[in-house]
């Protein structure tokens, strides 16, 4: 990371969040929330950007994401991650933030905006979409069910001890299989393994998939009722980024999704990317978020 980042302990949501931290602490916030698997590190690439362009950038670790605490009352569902979201923003000293979220960072400011839109002033996400199209897709597509066999095997027993497995191996297969073609740096894996490393990490990671997908798979299945809290429309500016070719959540289940923002929902597809698009083409979703952050001022 550049020297210019700090890092320091956030108390909200009853955790401490560590968190990182670029820019003048006077200006607007954006609240950078990281994905699996990841870290705060995800967002390296767009917090000198934004920072230069006089924004306040905050990357919180995760809850349960060393160095990040566990949740003390185990909750790893996503209206936790979204409260956590709504929490931190007032934690940080503001009435509002721009959210940047990333895989489930994205579904955490999702729930954020659908519940305080006056809370958050814009929305950016990546690589997970908003509405009932994935969840349906889980259903109906093979090729969605293939790409999310991992969601279905961290219901099992044995899901820790694979992922954790000759050092963490299972984290470079995701990265490999997701975005295809990405050279990424051997430090940004091992930032990645020592978070995972760490006790607790990995339980609380497979433990936001357990406590997302678990009930959906215990319930009767009806596509009209399928993640009925993805379909609240969001009252934000917003904007999508994904990559073309990504390997985890296909383009298609993006269709229909701008009919849940009435305020406009700009969907940016990026060829050349796969799921981890803002740390592939980094200059290329830094130009794509100043020039909407700057539409939408």
């Amino acid at each position: 990371m550049p020297s210019q980042v700090k890092q320091r302990v956030v108390r909200a949501s009853n955790l401490n969040f560590t968190v990182l931290e670029m820019g003048d602490s006077e200006g607007p916030l954006v609240l950078c929330l990281h994905g699996f698997p990841d870290t705060a590190h995800s967002f390296r690439h767009q917090m000198p950007a934004l920072a230069a362009a006089g924004f306040h950038c905050v990357a919180p670790f995760m809850r349960g994401y060393s160095p990040t605490e566990p949740a003390p009352d185990g909750r790893y569902d996503s209206a936790a991650l979204s409260e956590d979201a709504l929490a931190l923003i007032a934690a940080l000293g503001y009435k509002d933030a721009i959210v940047f979220g990333h895989d489930w960072g994205a579904v955490a400011a999702y729930g954020a905006a659908a519940a305080s839109p006056d809370r958050v002033s814009r929305l950016v996400t990546s690589a997970v979409p908003y509405g009932s199209k994935f969840f349906e897709a889980l259903v109906t597509s093979y090729a969605q069910q293939r790409r999310s066999w991992y969601m279905f095997f961290f219901q099992t027993a044995i899901a820790e001890a694979a992922v954790s497995f000759n050092d963490f191996a299972f984290l470079e297969k995701c990265w490999a299989d997701w975005s295809p073609g990405w050279k990424w740096a051997p430090e940004d894996m091992e930032a990645l393994k020592r978070c995972f490393r760490a006790k607790g990490t990995l339980e609380a990671a497979i433990g936001y998939y357990r406590a997302t997908l678990g009930p959906v798979l215990s319930m009767p299945v009806d596509l009209k009722m399928l993640a009925p809290a993805m379909n609240i429309p969001i009252n934000v500016p917003a904007m999508m980024i994904h990559g073309r070719d990504d390997g985890c959540i296909g383009a298609e289940t993006l269709d229909g999704m701008e009919k849940l923002f009435p305020k406009g929902l700009k969907i940016e597809l990026v060829p050349g990317a796969g799921h981890f698009v803002h740390q592939e083409r980094p200059a290329h979703v830094n130009e794509l978020v100043l020039k909407f952050l700057k539409s939408v001022s």
